[in-house]
């Protein structure tokens, strides 16, 4: 499969999915739906779960943000912004929190989807039900990038995985407001050419700093792809081009920037002093530490 025959397919694209889907493993097309509708529950119960709950994650670098974002005043006056974010948040501290998720495609981005498509849904007061097919086309979508390169930070980066989860994510809210084939495919190319380049720089290799606030970012992220496609603008560079771009940065990527902890955010000072504390090291003297710190109360 890939993003060319997926935007030429007749509408709805999930369903020409769920065809090929059906086609290549024998299953029934019912079954897939109800497996998908419960895979929906289990992300709504961890957005419910995270955005109650402002327990710290085993490390302490998080937990308190869907919360705190979610009980905060509505500065902007954007419900629809502020909910986004605070349901990809809460998905993301309840994986930190080592609670249930679904990794959409992976654990580390599974508050994208559930933020944005089940974000969107709650904004319009659109029914679970009618997620169903945008989620199908949304593993479409990512089936379709995993026959070109890996999905998963260690072996390209973040933009093969948030990336990736964005990518699906657009494609989905699209379906689910009515867009064609061509322009859910177009939304996941939008998503997919600006997050070229994204390093995956984990603080002492959890995935929390920076990745729940990343998860809040690119389901916005996605809203807005799905917002320029469903105005029909496209990606100037054709979607499966706009792939192989991705693919081709992600193999150029050094091993310091692909999940190893060895570069980015987790190799400031700060992030070297939490990972040293993480570690045990919190005896040491003033200077011992990577970048001349003192170890960090965690909060």
């Amino acid at each position: 499969m890939t993003l060319e025959e997926l935007m030429n397919a007749p509408a709805p694209a999930s369903q020409w999915v769920l065809e090929r889907d059906c086609a290549e493993t024998g299953l029934n097309p019912e079954d897939i739906r109800a497996e998908m509708l419960r895979r929906i529950g289990e992300m709504r119960s961890s957005i419910e779960r995270g955005l109650k709950t402002d327990a710290q994650s085993i490390t302490g670098m998080v937990g308190w943000n869907a919360k705190g974002l979610w009980d905060a005043p509505d500065a902007l006056n954007a419900p629809l912004l502020r909910r986004v974010q605070a349901y990809a948040m809460a998905v993301n501290e309840e994986n930190a929190r080592m609670g249930r998720i679904v990794a959409a495609p992976t654990a580390g981005s599974a508050g994208t989807i559930p933020g944005a498509l089940i974000g969107v849904a709650d904004h319009l007061n659109i029914p679970d039900e009618r997620l169903v097919d945008p989620m199908i086309l949304a593993a479409g979508v990512g089936k379709a990038i995993s026959k070109r390169m890996f999905i998963s930070g260690a072996a390209g980066g973040c933009q093969a995985e948030i990336g990736s989860s964005a990518a699906m994510a657009a494609a989905a809210v699209v379906e689910l407001l009515g867009g064609t084939p061509r322009a859910a495919v177009h939304a996941a190319s939008l998503a997919l050419m600006n997050t070229i380049g994204l390093v995956c720089d984990p603080v002492g290799g959890y995935v929390e700093v920076p990745c729940v606030s990343r998860n809040a970012f690119f389901a916005v992220h996605a809203v807005s792809a799905a917002q320029l496609a469903l105005a029909q603008l496209e990606s100037f560079i054709p979607p499966d081009e706009v792939l192989g771009a991705m693919a081709s940065v992600g193999r150029l990527m050094p091993a310091a920037l692909r999940e190893t902890a060895d570069g980015g955010l987790a190799q400031t000072p700060t992030g070297l002093a939490v990972t040293a504390r993480m570690q045990g090291k919190e005896g040491q003297a003033e200077g011992d530490l990577p970048g001349g710190m003192t170890s960090l109360p965690m909060v």
